[in-house]
């Protein structure tokens, strides 16, 4: 399915958003995934760009950087991000949707499963949740059992090329089937918890779940 067209709208942030025309937009909405769900949650709109949202950037370095493991594993540690590469690496396509209302269908991401830093680090039993630690003290939290899906990665490449600053480099989480802000930037580790931990956004109002096809905004 090939659709063209669009135009300049704000979809409440700063600046100018190119979208999916109105007709576009409801024809890849009846679009069904594998799972069944519309390939465009409700209440969003399809964008032609990934947008930067914010945050406070690392250094956009892969050479100097390591990705800490800690918390409910047998073998906490750090790995050199330029060793991650070597941890069978994979290519996927998905769409990706922000809270704020925005969705980019068919991107392109590199990057490696969690799943293959849960068995290098021999995670626990007793661990259920998943928190992503980002730059400057910025974390979200996932349910491990969201956690080992194929499709949720550490990506440091985007449409080909190495991940942009702005999107996160050197390595940002991507956990394509809830709201973006579950997709950490900058990320310098993962640690595995008994215990829910509240990230950044969570513990100031936004869903704890985020699910983008109930519309799990806010709490």
């Amino acid at each position: 399915m090939t659709l063209t067209g669009g135009g300049l709208v704000s979809i409440g942030l700063p600046g100018l958003f190119i979208k999916l025309s109105l007709n576009e937009n409801r024809a890849w909405a009846a679009t069904l995934r594998p799972d069944g769900r519309s390939r465009i949650p409700p209440g969003q709109h399809a964008v032609k760009a990934l947008k930067p949202m914010g945050g406070a950037p690392g250094s956009g370095q892969m050479s100097d950087a390591t990705l800490k493991i800690s918390g409910q594993v047998e073998n906490p540690q750090r790995i050199r991000f330029q060793n991650l590469r070597g941890l069978n690496p994979i290519t996927q396509i998905c769409d990706v949707h922000c809270v704020t209302g925005w969705t980019l269908l068919d991107s392109k991401w590199t990057g490696i499963r969690v799943t293959e830093i849960m068995k290098r680090v021999n995670v626990k039993k007793s661990a259920r949740f998943v928190i992503f630690e980002g730059h400057a003290g910025y974390t979200s939290n996932i349910p491990i059992s969201e956690a080992v899906k194929e499709n949720v990665i550490l990506a440091y490449q985007f449409s080909g090329k190495p991940l942009p600053k702005e999107h996160g480099a050197p390595l940002r989480a991507l956990v394509p089937d809830l709201y973006f802000y579950k997709s950490v930037k900058w990320l310098e580790g993962i640690r595995f918890s008994e215990e829910d931990e509240p990230g950044f956004y969570e513990s100031r109002g936004y869903s704890n779940t985020a699910d983008p096809w109930k519309e799990e905004r806010f709490e």
